[in-house]
């Protein structure tokens, strides 16, 4: 069939069903977002043949005292009374410390969990909380073909999950901006349908030189909204000016929002802080790890634009080192210590202890 998508496209439909709360099929098995189902989808779900179970990460397992048999997922059987405010009670960590027992919580120890692992990833994907209904059907192609609903090969979609989808330059146009009259802004966009990324080029820098380069994850709240609880503004403003000073320079944008888990589950990860967790234990109690940005893409957009070799505006020593093994030379490491107040110090000593920065 020449107009059918594939399973790049088929998995890119996934995720905007997940947002709307309509289930898919992935491979034998029915997933549900837990964020965004529905009372009556639940019902519907339990009406149907099988033992549904709710898959959580072993980071959110970790938290609710669950056994993650799988070794980075849990597999928690469904009770036959269960309510959509129980599962979501259990993917989601708002109201963990008002009611910390959610059990008795018994999780699955046989049967391969892989379609389970690439459904949290989907969702993931989808930048939904990572906890996922799923149950195994008899007969997936025509259940999908039935309820009109998308159909993922499951091992396909793993692998293309764990891929670096390519990333076309799409258009650049001049810039000129504060820092620089001299800036271009070049747009990026990935075959997965995924967000499109940015790289704002200052003047015209040398292709066989180390070009001054600042990885820059969009941050809105520090960003945009000048948050004091982040170092983000003021570091995305330090690096253009610097670049602006020197007459050259990259600066890449990357849509990998609240260290890649999209903006609402950041501000879940804040309302946690608020409850006198720091940035990392809140990542982790949402079910998500430290840190999950992916910076290949930002050697695959260097390369793109003809760079082989970077002095790296971070403090972060995982970008120097993602940098390397994605095939970009990091010459220098260029520190970039700013922004510091009242309001972040917390944060900002967590990086360092835990997550290693330089700062």
């Amino acid at each position: 069939m020449p107009f059918a998508p594939d399973v790049t496209e088929t998995l890119a439909r996934s995720r905007a069903d997940l947002r709307m709360g309509v289930p898919i099929v992935l491979g034998t098995m029915l997933v549900f977002a837990a964020e965004t189902l529905t009372p009556q989808r639940l019902a519907d779900a339990l009406s149907l043949e099988g033992d549904p179970v709710l898959a959580i990460t072993a980071r959110r397992a970790e938290t609710l005292k669950a056994r993650a048999y799988d070794g980075d997922l849990a597999r928690l059987r469904l009770p036959q009374d269960a309510s959509l405010s129980w599962i979501q009670s259990i993917a989601d960590p708002a109201d963990d410390l008002r009611a910390p027992l959610k059990g008795p919580l018994i999780a699955e120890r046989e049967g391969d969990a892989s379609t389970h692992r690439t459904a949290l990833n989907v969702v993931k994907s989808a930048r939904l909380l990572p906890a996922a209904v799923i149950l195994e059907l008899a007969n997936p192609a025509e259940f999908a073909a039935t309820h009109s609903l998308t159909h993922v090969d499951s091992a396909a979609a793993a692998v293309l999950l764990q891929a670096n989808s390519p990333l076309h330059s799409t258009v650049h146009a001049r810039l000129p901006i504060e820092v620089s009259e001299k800036g271009r802004l070049h747009i990026f966009r990935p075959e997965n349908g995924g967000e499109e990324h940015y790289a704002i080029e200052i003047g015209r820098p040398d292709r066989q030189a180390p070009v001054l380069c600042r990885l820059h994850s969009a941050c809105f709240t520090g960003d945009v909204m000048g948050s004091m609880k982040c170092d983000c503004g003021p570091q995305l403003h330090a690096a253009l000016a610097q670049m602006g000073k020197e007459g050259h320079g990259v600066l890449l944008y990357l849509n990998q929002e609240g260290r890649g888990i999209g903006l609402a589950n950041k501000m879940r990860a804040y309302s946690l802080q608020d409850q006198g967790f720091d940035t990392v234990e809140a990542n982790h109690r949402l079910g998500f790890e430290d840190d999950e940005r992916d910076f290949r893409l930002g050697a695959d957009i260097l390369k793109k634009m003809g760079f082989s070799a970077v002095n790296l505006l971070t403090n972060n020593p995982r970008k120097v080192d993602m940098m390397e093994q994605s095939g970009v030379h990091v010459a220098q490491r260029v520190p970039l210590v700013v922004g510091e107040n009242r309001f972040n110090t917390d944060y900002l000593a967590t990086k360092a202890a835990k997550s290693g920065h330089f700062l």
